[in-house]
């Protein structure tokens, strides 16, 4: 695997290529990011990851300073999943002015949910992702769907702006127990690593009574976010949406159940997709 810091090193690397596959990450990997990575290298004549944690989806509150950065261990398990070139680029060499250009998502996809209890966190991501898509210019781009808003948000702006390229959803990686893999599960106490999966079971629960019959919408994310404030958790949603637009669904609409909520420090997300004729489907 080679390694790039610059952008001119990345294009002279890639300029053999016609069809890069790429996944962008924000480094401190798990097995989620390698296996979006081992999705990724069909897809395209070179497999290029990028590390770079992005100061711009960060609100003044949050972990950007203490973010884990595992640089060591990141290049390890990308060399072993197969890629072929990681950029690694730092922040003034992708912001070498300020990024007074932004990317600014609809209102109506990027406003709700997490980005109605993190204001300005698409925008930070749609426009680094930009970025990152004008350096690799790959064929196909890998995201992961644990971050199933963020993903939604990133098809349409790049459906939107005509870029050639195809975005690729990667399903969601899980512990045995269903526990959806992220970086920030390290933040995790073991008492809370164990109580952390009540997430993913909450939104089971809400599965399993919408496939009985449940049409009260409201009432359930409500208690939902009840059972888990019981057990001491800080939730911010547990939503049943339309999953063609996360909006408000109708009847026979295919729909995606998605929460978020703090424990202790650490806030966690993940999703669970459900279709009006399957019922639940495996938890993505």
């Amino acid at each position: 695997m080679k390694i790039v810091h610059t952008i001119a090193e990345l294009r002279a690397c890639l300029a053999p290529f016609k069809h890069p596959a790429f996944v962008p990450t924000m480094g401190n990997l798990h097995e989620g990011h390698l296996a979006l990575v081992r999705q990724a290298k069909p897809q395209g004549d070179v497999t290029v990851a990028s590390i770079f944690v992005n100061r711009l989806q960060f609100l003044p509150h949050e972990d950007f300073d203490t973010y884990p950065r595992t640089w060591d261990s990141d290049c390890k398990k990308l060399q072993a999943a197969g890629c072929d070139l990681l950029f690694a680029p730092n922040e003034q060499e992708l912001y070498p002015e300020p990024q007074t250009y932004l990317v600014q998502p609809p209102a109506a996809l990027a406003d709700i949910l997490e980005g109605h209890f993190r204001p300005g966190f698409f925008v930070g991501v749609c426009t680094v992702v930009m970025k990152l898509l004008a350096c690799v210019q790959p064929r196909a781009a890998v995201f992961g769907k644990k971050d199933y808003q963020q993903l939604m948000v990133i098809r349409r702006m790049v459906r939107q702006f005509a870029l050639p390229i195809e975005i690729v959803a990667g399903e969601t990686t899980r512990a045995p127990d269903g526990l959806a893999l992220s970086s920030r599960n390290g933040y995790l106490s073991a008492s809370e690593r164990a109580e952390a999966v009540q997430l993913s079971l909450a939104l089971k629960a809400m599965a399993t009574a919408l496939q009985a019959g449940a049409t009260d919408i409201a009432a359930l994310e409500q208690q939902a976010m009840q059972s888990l404030a019981a057990r001491g958790w800080q939730p911010d949603y547990l939503a049943v949406r339309r999953r063609s637009d996360l909006q408000t669904p109708a009847p026979g609409d295919a729909l995606v159940l998605l929460g978020a909520a703090r424990l202790g420090s650490t806030r966690l997300i993940d999703n669970l997709e459900l279709t009006p004729d399957q019922g639940a489907t495996k938890p993505s």
